[in-house]
C-alpha cells in the first residue's frame, strides 16, 4: 500500500600532548587469474600524458531504462536474526597493539562481517576480492592491517584508488584515527582542489596515498608519484570507478605498480567488467562476500505521489515534520541542485548542496555542517551516493528519480545504517 505524505498547517522551519612516533616492530573462493594479463607482462617506469584518454563520458548501464516504481516501495523488516558472531576479536587480530588501543579509541567493540573475514587474509598477504554492501566497515577491513604492514616495516607505501573526492577524504579522516601518535603520513589527492599542496605532500614520501584516478593521473604525468614504491594497492568501489569511464586511467596505473605485489579490490558489484580487472591485475585471489541484499533491510522505503502538485511545495510539507531532522535530497543534474538547496533557503529551511560544480573546500564545508547536523538538509548529485557516511540520516529523498536501481540502492544506502532505522521516499509524477 502506498503511503502518502502530505502536511500544510506548520509554518516552515527556520533552524534557527604531542604523541611520540612509532618505531617499526618485527618485520575462501579462490579465482583464477587470468592467463595473459597485464598481470604477467606489466610496463614499469613512467608513462607520457598522452597514454591516457583524456574523454572520460560515463559509461552506465540502464541509461534510458524506466524503473519499475514498485522497487521503490519496500517496507523495512523486522526479522529475528541470529546474531554474527565473529570468529575474532579486534584484541586477537595480529597487529600492533597500539593499532588495537586506537582502534578502542574509535569505538570499535567486535568487528563486522567483511572485517572479521578480510583482516587475516590481508595480514598473510594475501590478493582478495570484497563484495559487500555498502556501510559493512570495509574501510577498517583494509586500513587496519595495511597500516600494521606499514609500522612493521617502514619501506611499504600504500595507495588507495576511490572514484569520488568525498570517499577518498574521509578514508583519509578513518586513516588518521586509526595511526593516530604514529607519525606515518598520509594524503589525499583529488581533483576540484589546489594540486600544489598535494605535490608537495606527496613528495614529503607519504606512507599511504589515497586518491582519485585522475588526479592520481596528473600525478604521475607530471613525475611526482614514482608507483614503483608501492608494492601495496586498494581499488575501492570498483564498480563505481567503472561506471564513472575510469577504465582505462585504473588500467594504466595499475601497470605502473611492482609485479610483485599485494591488490586489495572491494566492489557492491560483480560486473563482466569487474571480473575482467580481477583476473588481469589479481593474483590468486581469495573471494569475500558479505553480501545481504540489493536494499538494506533497516530502510523502511515508499513513494511520493505528486498528484499534480509542486516537487518544491511536496518537499516543504515534508521537511517542515519534526521527523525530517536530517535529509539528504538527490537531484539528478548539478544546476537543478544548486537551484534547489537556494529555493529551500528562501523557504527558511538550513540548506547546502554538494555537486561537481562545487570546488572541493566548499564541498568538505557543506558536508561538514550536514555531519554536525548545522543544516537540516543537504541536496546532492549522484557524487554523495557512494562512500559518504554520515551518521543518523533520517531520510533520503529521490527528489528526481535515478537512472538506475543501482544508483538507487546506493542513494538509499546513506540511511539505515549501523543497524539504525531510516526513511527512503522517491517522488512520483
Amino acid at each position: 500500500m502506498t503511503t502518502h505524505y502530505t502536511h500544510t498547517s506548520a509554518p516552515a522551519r527556520g533552524h534557527s600532548p604531542r604523541s611520540p612516533r612509532w618505531s617499526s616492530g618485527e618485520a575462501g573462493h579462490r579465482l583464477r587469474p587470468r592467463k595473459g594479463g597485464p598481470s604477467s607482462s606489466r610496463p614499469r617506469g613512467r608513462f607520457p600524458r598522452s597514454s591516457f584518454g583524456h574523454a572520460r563520458r560515463p559509461q552506465r548501464a540502464g541509461r534510458g531504462e524506466r524503473i519499475d516504481v514498485s522497487r521503490f516501495i519496500n517496507k523495512a523488516t523486522i526479522v529475528e536474526e541470529t546474531e554474527f558472531v565473529p570468529t575474532h576479536s579486534f584484541m586477537e587480530f595480529a597487529v600492533d597493539p597500539r593499532i588495537k588501543h586506537n582502534i578502542g579509541q574509535k569505538g570499535y567493540a567486535t568487528p563486522t562481517p567483511i572485517q572479521d573475514k578480510a583482516i587475516p587474509l590481508i595480514i598473510e598477504g594475501r590478493d582478495i576480492v570484497g563484495i559487500a554492501d555498502t556501510g559493512t566497515g570495509k574501510t577498517g577491513a583494509f586500513l587496519i592491517p595495511l597500516l600494521d604492514k606499514v609500522v612493521k616495516n617502514r619501506a611499504e607505501r600504500v595507495l588507495i584508488m576511490v572514484p569520488t573526492r568525498e570517499l577518498a577524504l574521509q578514508i583519509e579522516e578513518e586513516y588518521q584515527g586509526f595511526s593516530r601518535g604514529s607519525g606515518l603520513l598520509s594524503v589525499s589527492v583529488v581533483g576540484g582542489a589546489n594540486i600544489n599542496p598535494q605535490i608537495r605532500r606527496v613528495r614529503s614520501d607519504p606512507f599511504f596515498v589515497i586518491g582519485t584516478p585522475g588526479r592520481i593521473k596528473d600525478l604521475i604525468e607530471r613525475r611526482v608519484l614514482d608507483l614503483s614504491k608501492f608494492r601495496t594497492v586498494v581499488l575501492d568501489e570498483a564498480d563505481r570507478m567503472l561506471d564513472m569511464g575510469f577504465i582505462h586511467d585504473m588500467r594504466k596505473i595499475l601497470a605502473l605498480l611492482p609485479r610483485e605485489r599485494q591488490t586489495l579490490f572491494f566492489s557492491a558489484t560483480l560486473s563482466r567488467d569487474v571480473e575482467k580487472l580481477i583476473g588481469d591485475f589479481l593474483n590468486n585471489p581469495v573471494m569475500l562476500s558479505v553480501k545481504t541484499g540489493d536494499t538494506a533491510r533497516t530502510v523502511h522505503q515508499d513513494i511520493v505521489r505528486l498528484q499534480g502538485k509542486h516537487k518544491l511545495d511536496v518537499l516543504h510539507e515534508l521537511l517542515i515534520q519534526p521527523e525530517f531532522s536530517k535529509v539528504l535530497v538527490f537531484g539528478r543534474t548539478k544546476h537543478g541542485v544548486e537551484k534547489l538547496a537556494q529555493h529551500l533557503a528562501e523557504r527558511g529551511f538550513k540548506a547546502e548542496s554538494i555537486h561537481g560544480n562545487k570546488n572541493q573546500s566548499r564541498r568538505q564545508k557543506a558536508l561538514a555542517l550536514f555531519k554536525g547536523s548545522r543544516v537540516q538538509v543537504l541536496v546532492a548529485t549522484d557524487v554523495a551516493a557512494r562512500g559518504i557516511d554520515v551518521e543518523d540520516v533520517s531520510h533520503v529523498i529521490n527528489y528526481d528519480i535515478p537512472t538506475t536501481y543501482e544508483d538507487y540502492v546506493h542513494r538509499i544506502g546513506r540511511t539505515g545504517r549501523a543497524g539504525k532505522r531510516g526513511k527512503a521516499l522517491t517522488f512520483i509524477e
